[in-house]
């Protein structure tokens, strides 16, 4: 046997004691899926990265930023939507090594221990439950541009009795209707990109614009204005905006529990995910640019209105309204999808409500869909009452976007370092280009909040009115004590619950705990071993 031969059998060696060790702890950590039933199927899964990748923010945030930034904001969107592919095969190795509906929370608990999984968790929750009550808010002034009259705490209750109904149904109900949400907004997004096309090409009016690719750089400014009410670091600090815009690409991930095939439909959603971006979101603004000036463009009415408006098709118009109403149901009904499974990840390990736990025979968890449900009603009222408050709770929406998409880079990781170390099996859905990819993925995502905060800063002479500047510098370190003082809330049941064992599954050697642990001490759902 030659050396060569040696070292590869020592290699398969690895592996295999890799995969023998992961199969001995794996159904401790999966002990969270039983309950869960695996029927989202093909046609589901495309539809629920396509829906994640389309939303509010392309349809009616893209307005603001247009008018703000000009032409260069295609450059936003495009290198965003690469930090946004970056996140998804991240994601995407995490998932093949190990579906779980718990996501985030339960990859945390893995790499990273209990007390990162109880932060994970409660983050993921926050952003979830004020993005929720700002799409809620939202339904009621879409709806009230066909029904002025209608009082907007009836569509709130309406929206949300529809949302409720279809969760709680089973995980296929809210696949359906993620599957025809989808197909509603990419429609709408193809119809504007066909008309965009023939329009440009032929270089036919808009209103009084002549429309062509001349105008990307005849706008206004320019197409990367720097003079004016411009800054030549416009386009730059937009993108810290432009990543609330792809805030629900990393639905798949929750959903990857639920499927049938989780192992043959996550590569193929993931790897289209890129595509999606360009022919969507960069292939919509760069028509938008195309068609009319940059300034023409309002915030709070969808680019898209601003257009078909000047084309004299108020029809389509409507059509568009009708579908931002489908695209803020749709992130309603994937934010009830996901903080319920989060919520009984976390109280699987006593780091939630024991309610939380509760499950229908259709593999539902109804209390923590019903408990985010609660926080929807109260914060619409929040949004009624105290507008100024409600605003700052949503900029601290953003804060959790930022959390969570940093988890899953962590994650990420730590999972091809103990590779490396021949402590896991690789993932047969590997990130290309790790550890760099993931490494460029954070520090983005530091630099995010370094531009939330300066944007913050300019967007009024007035202290008290900075909100998103007052977020970042004081709601960040707010936040860390209140998670803190959770974690001591809720250390001691954590601790029974797991006779002790806070640390992450795996140490740099191997198990943390060691090969002689029975695997179900470290099973989250069954009370720890000691005596009463």
């Amino acid at each position: 046997m030659t050396q060569d031969d040696a070292v590869t059998q020592d290699d398969a060696a690895t592996q295999d004691d890799a995969a023998t060790r992961a199969g001995e702890h794996h159904h401790s950590l999966d002990a969270e899926q039983v309950g869960y039933k695996q029927t989202l199927g093909r046609r589901h899964v495309q539809m629920i990265a396509i829906g994640g990748a389309i939303g509010t923010g392309l349809f009616l945030g893209s307005a603001s930023r247009l008018h703000s930034t000009g032409p260069a904001l295609l450059f936003s969107y495009a290198f965003v939507g690469v930090i946004a592919f970056f996140l998804m095969r991240a994601l995407g190795e995490l998932v093949l090594h190990r579906p779980t509906s718990g996501a985030f929370v339960s990859y945390m608990r893995e790499f990273y221990g209990e007390r990162w999984a109880f932060v994970t968790g409660w983050m993921y929750w926050l952003n979830w439950a004020l993005t929720g009550i700002a799409e809620l808010s939202a339904v009621g002034l879409y709806v009230q541009y066909w029904f002025p009259l209608m009082p907007t705490w009836a569509t709130v209750l309406i929206a949300l009795a529809v949302v409720l109904v279809i969760n709680l149904l089973s995980a296929r109900a809210f696949g359906e209707f993620e599957f025809w949400a989808a197909i509603a907004k990419v429609g709408a997004i193809v119809v504007f990109l066909a008309v965009g096309l023939v329009v440009v090409i032929g270089g036919f009016g808009v209103g009084n614009h002549q429309a062509g690719f001349h105008n990307l750089w005849s706008n206004p400014g320019g197409f990367w204005p720097a003079s004016g009410d411009y800054n030549w670091y416009g386009p730059i600090l937009v993108m810290s905006g432009v990543v609330f815009a792809y805030a629900a690409i990393e639905m798949v991930g929750v959903a990857a529990g639920e499927m049938a095939d989780s192992t043959r439909e996550v590569p193929k959603a993931v790897n289209a995910v890129i595509y999606r971006i360009a022919i969507f979101y960069c292939g919509s603004i760069l028509l938008l640019v195309c068609m009319l000036p940059t300034t023409e463009f309002k915030s709070g009415t969808s680019p898209f209105v601003t257009v078909f408006d000047r084309m004299g098709l108020s029809w389509i118009s409507a059509l568009i309204q009708a579908v931002l109403i489908v695209a803020a149901l749709s992130s309603l009904n994937s934010g009830l999808y996901s903080t319920g499974r989060v919520l009984r990840s976390l109280g699987m390990s006593k780091q939630a409500p024991a309610f939380t736990l509760k499950m229908s025979a259709s593999g539902v968890p109804w209390a923590g869909i019903v408990m985010t449900s609660v926080v929807y009603v109260f914060g619409a009222l929040l949004n009624a009452l105290a507008p100024d408050a409600f605003e700052i709770a949503l900029e601290a929406a953003a804060i959790g976007v930022i959390f969570t998409w940093g988890t899953i880079f962590l994650c990420q990781l730590r999972l091809r370092s103990l590779v490396h170390r021949g402590v896991l099996q690789a993932s047969p859905f590997q990130m290309p280009g790790s550890p760099y990819t993931s490494i460029i993925g954070l520090v983005f995502l530091g630099l995010v909040v370094v531009g939330l905060a300066v944007s913050g800063w300019q967007s009024s002479p007035y202290f008290s009115h900075k909100i998103t500047f007052l977020v970042v510098v004081f709601g960040i370190p707010i936040l860390a004590v209140l998670l803190a003082l959770g974690w001591k809330l809720v250390k001691p049941a954590v601790i029974a619950n797991t006779n002790g064992r806070l640390e992450a599954v795996w140490s740099n050697d191997g198990p943390t705990y060691g090969p002689d642990v029975d695997p179900d001490d470290l099973d989250p759902a069954k009370p720890s071993g000691g005596g009463s």
